[in-house]
């Protein structure tokens, strides 16, 4: 899905870019992808899951999401570098539909900076513009990420459920629970 880039400023006075990354921010995106993945237990990958993701590979993603009608990918730089993405999934299925699915990973050096509520934002506003009949978003967040807890319920989101051991920790001995979350449109 195509998105017009956005810039917006942090709280801490610099400026962002949110957009629809193209070949140019490939690389970064790899980059993004492996560091963000070594920095938290929180991600659904370990950084070693990351190896399959090539340059060439996520151009061919890049171009599947701006060409989708169901999907919209962000990537934030700031100072020309990848600091975070975000991906809205909605259902084209027909007992679905109504639902679609939001994702956000941040580098920690840009927590508390505001690009999640810009991020979440957009995500809502293209959400409801693309499918005005759609009736909720959905999210997963691991349980002890208190800090995206408390984004999401910023933004509207509340708890429904949770998955037990849903997420094996990267030292193999232990796990944490998911919290599923949505938000009403």
């Amino acid at each position: 899905m195509l998105y017009e880039t956005k810039e917006f400023t942090l709280k801490d006075g610099r400026k962002a870019l949110l957009m629809n990354p193209g070949d140019e921010e490939a690389q970064g995106l790899v980059d993004y992808l492996h560091k963000s993945c070594g920095e938290t237990d929180f991600l659904a990958r370990v950084p070693s899951e990351c190896d399959r993701y090539t340059v060439e590979k996520e151009k061919e993603l890049l171009k599947y999401m701006k060409d989708s009608a169901n999907d919209l990918f962000l990537s934030c730089t700031v100072d020309g570098k990848v600091a975070g993405n975000c991906h809205l999934m909605m259902n084209d299925r027909f007992k679905m539909k109504h639902r679609a699915n939001v994702a956000i990973a941040l580098l920690k050096d840009y927590w508390g900076l505001g690009i999640g509520t810009v991020m979440f934002e957009e995500m809502i506003r293209v959400a409801k513009e693309a499918r005005p009949d759609l009736m909720q978003l959905e999210l997963e967040v691991a349980a002890p990420n208190e800090r995206a807890q408390a984004l999401y319920r910023k933004m509207g989101f509340v708890e429904y459920g949770r998955r037990e051991n849903a997420l094996k920790c990267a030292s193999g001995d232990s796990y944490m629970d998911e919290i599923l979350m949505m938000k009403k449109l």
